[in-house]
């Protein structure tokens, strides 16, 4: 198989990763939206929102995905062109397209992707997986100790729209026993725009700035009371505090860290044992939110081309293993893994809680896993055991599955192609993916 034949895209809501078969790490990793800044006219496409000297503030952005489906083909069409033809430079005539499809895909979606695929691209042949079964599948590929875990894991994917927990058995996904939480990495990012927008200086259209500021800022806390309670220091005495610089637009285009050591000092506070106290309830009273909130107001110097962070570094993470403090009908993420593997047979439920893998750009947040960890182990029998294990790169984990697939002998058996596609029709052809 020619290194050209098999294009191997993941296609996130957040980020589109794209690239052939048999290698080890995708050739493009973009944004998968397109851009436009306040004071132009142009619309900038995938990589270009990245490139040195894009203007990042005040930019409206415009997504194929809305809730973690596909809802506006134009929009990916252009960013898929913009990818094969100037990024990967593959003709997609003579390729085959391994394609990674949101768990519980509607048919509508289904077709329309087909369409784009076969009709506009004109793509050669077509196959469909779905997230969880190809991280399963590079993480058995890694495991040589355990051959009878490697056949069952339990994938949690903190993608982009949603998280789920999914079980998988032999490269399939138990469709039956997969649970969904509601919230993703732009919940979180929109939750931190709130906070900052109220506390500090209005930064509501500023999503790509505080998307990198909550990547590079935010953190899981092991004991939230406490935390909370550390948070209300003031000045040095804070170790959650730091500062995150705006853009200029004259001297740097892009947003930093003023101080990666100030960062990370709260790495240094110890952690003796988890707190069983409500999480974001202890945070304080209306009317001393309120008194403090005028106290910071005052001392915010709103001419400053900055903004300070305390205890929105870990508020914001919290959203996924406590929802419900925050008024939302939600499970957390502990309850929502144990409901998944609830959902399986018995005889699977401690080879599950053994082999759970951590996927998707909110997993990478510092202290994730432990965290989840001591939510989860009080849920579980005490005669079982509870292992996770993180991807080492939970952004790629997800392609390099795919890129196992692609390169595979039996791949090409796998796919539909365009002849078939023209023949049969789009739902005929689909019944092949099953899974």
């Amino acid at each position: 198989m020619s290194k050209g034949s098999a294009v191997v895209i993941d296609n996130g809501a957040g980020l589109c990763k794209a690239g052939f078969g048999g290698d080890m790490d995708p050739i493009a990793v973009v944004p998968n939206s397109l851009g436009r800044s306040a004071n132009s006219k142009r619309w900038l496409v995938a990589d270009e929102l990245r490139a040195a000297d894009a203007d990042v503030t005040s930019v409206s952005l415009r997504r194929p995905f809305d809730r973690g489906y596909l809802v506006n083909p134009d929009l990916q069409r252009e960013v898929w062109e913009r990818v094969l033809r100037t990024l990967l430079r593959v003709d997609p005539a003579r390729s085959s397209l391994l394609l990674v499809e949101p768990l519980f895909n509607p048919l509508a979606a289904q077709r329309t992707t087909d369409e784009i695929v076969f009709e506009d691209l004109g793509f050669r042949s077509l196959c469909v997986a779905d997230s969880p079964s190809l991280v399963h599948l590079y993480e058995a590929s890694r495991r040589t100790d355990c051959q009878s875990h490697s056949q069952c894991s339990l994938v949690v994917d903190c993608g982009f729209s949603f998280t789920h927990a999914a079980p998988v058995v032999h490269n399939f996904t138990l469709n039956y026993g997969v649970r969904r939480l509601d919230l993703g990495g732009k919940a979180l990012t929109n939750y931190l725009k709130e906070l900052v927008s109220y506390r500090s200086v209005n930064l509501m259209e500023e999503t790509l700035i505080i998307d990198h500021a909550k990547e590079k800022l935010c953190f899981v806390s092991l004991d939230v009371p406490r935390d909370l309670r550390v948070a209300r220091r003031s000045g040095k005495d804070n170790p959650f505090k730091c500062t995150y610089v705006l853009p200029d637009g004259i001297e740097h285009t892009k947003g930093y860290v003023k101080d990666f050591d100030e960062a990370r000092r709260y790495l240094s506070l110890p952690y003796e044992s988890s707190s069983t106290d409500s999480g974001l309830k202890e945070e304080m009273s209306p009317s001393q939110h309120n008194a403090e909130k005028s106290v910071e107001q005052r001392r915010i110097d709103l001419t400053q081309n900055e903004f300070t962070l305390t205890n929105e570094r870990f508020l914001v993470p919290e959203m996924l293993f406590r929802p419900s403090d925050l008024g939302m009908n939600q499970a957390g993420l502990a309850e929502c893994i144990v409901r998944a593997v609830n959902a399986c047979h018995p005889l699977l439920h401690p080879v599950l809680f053994e082999s759970i893998i951590l996927t998707g750009g909110s997993s990478l947040f510092p202290r994730f896993a432990e965290r989840l960890e001591r939510d989860l182990r009080p849920l579980v029998p005490d005669d079982y055991q509870v292992k996770i294990t993180s991807q080492e790169d939970p952004i790629l984990g997800v392609w390099r599955g795919g890129s196992l697939l692609a390169s595979s002998p039996e791949f090409e058996s796998m796919c539909i192609t365009k002849s078939e596609y023209e023949e049969i029709g789009s739902p005929r052809c689909r019944r092949r993916f099953f899974h």
